[in-house]
């Protein structure tokens, strides 16, 4: 099997690729705290991407909406120990202590290597070749202790941790223009729009007089098409950012929305 994910706790695991790259599509509702081992990591976000390499460790905030490739990277497979902070854990840890409660807009952070931080992360390895349960305590223990460094490497990691604001009501057009390429439910789309998925669904047909999925795969196409012609980008080095899962599926789609396959296209603009 190419992909392998070996929890030793809901909130503690090990996960190891070895294929060609494995993409997903992100807006977790905890925060991600990611060690990577071995290979490769690009996050995509609306307005920024980020690559990180073995060694890296990165924070993902949650409802933040990114497409995550992960790919084996000189022989190794992609490797990687992630650690869950859920509301309800923080939520205990910050209990009775007084922070600083701004909030302010939540990026993924990079952290610069700390013999502290690696050294918390680098011990949960040996728990994962434990076969039996994982001790709740131990596995409490060791995310306190994670949250602990964290806020002592980084003074203003508070104001993201102790955010516990749920997404509210926000300008519909505004989000959707920017994230269209997210791969998303509706489901979640309304979730971080701050409206239930008949209000979002209701709110789409009244703002872009179309259906969302019709939408969506107009959208994608159209910006398929800027980056064939103007970016002369080949489609299999850009088709899984722009929301498609596949290849066949992406010139399927572009060639029923635009009369020829994409490679017509780039060839046409390249001779």
């Amino acid at each position: 099997m190419d992909y392998q994910v070996n929890y030793i706790s809901p909130e503690l695991k090990l996960s190891c690729y070895e294929g060609k790259l494995f993409k997903t599509e992100a807006a977790f509702q905890d925060h991600l705290l990611v060690w990577l081992i071995s290979g490769e990591t690009k996050i995509i976000q609306a307005d920024e991407s980020f690559v990180f390499v073995a060694g890296s460790i990165f924070l993902i905030p949650r409802n933040q909406l990114a497409t995550i490739v992960n790919y084996p990277k000189n022989g190794l497979p992609h490797k990687a120990v992630a650690m869950h902070l859920s509301t309800k854990r923080l939520k205990e840890f910050y209990d009775n202590r007084s922070v600083r409660t701004e909030i302010k807009l939540e990026k993924i952070i990079r952290f610069h290597k700390h013999p502290l931080l690696e050294s918390c992360l680098n011990s949960l390895i040996p728990y994962f070749e434990i076969q039996n349960s994982f001790p709740e305590n131990i596995a409490s223990l060791k995310i306190n202790e994670a949250i602990t460094i964290l806020r002592t490497i980084d003074r203003n990691i508070d104001v993201v941790l102790n955010n516990f604001e749920e997404p509210g009501k926000i300008d519909l057009k505004t989000f959707m223009e920017k994230n269209f390429m997210f791969n998303m439910s509706l489901e979640k789309f309304g979730y971080l729009t701050g409206r239930s998925l008949t209000t979002f669904k209701r709110d789409f047909q009244k703002t872009f007089h179309s259906t969302p999925q019709r939408w969506l795969i107009k959208k994608r196409l159209e910006l398929a098409h800027y980056e064939l012609v103007e970016k002369n980008k080949k489609p299999v080095d850009f088709y899984y950012e722009i929301g498609f899962e596949n290849l066949s599926h992406f010139s399927f789609a572009f060639k029923k929305q635009y009369g020829c396959a994409p490679t017509k296209l780039l060839n046409n603009y390249t001779e």
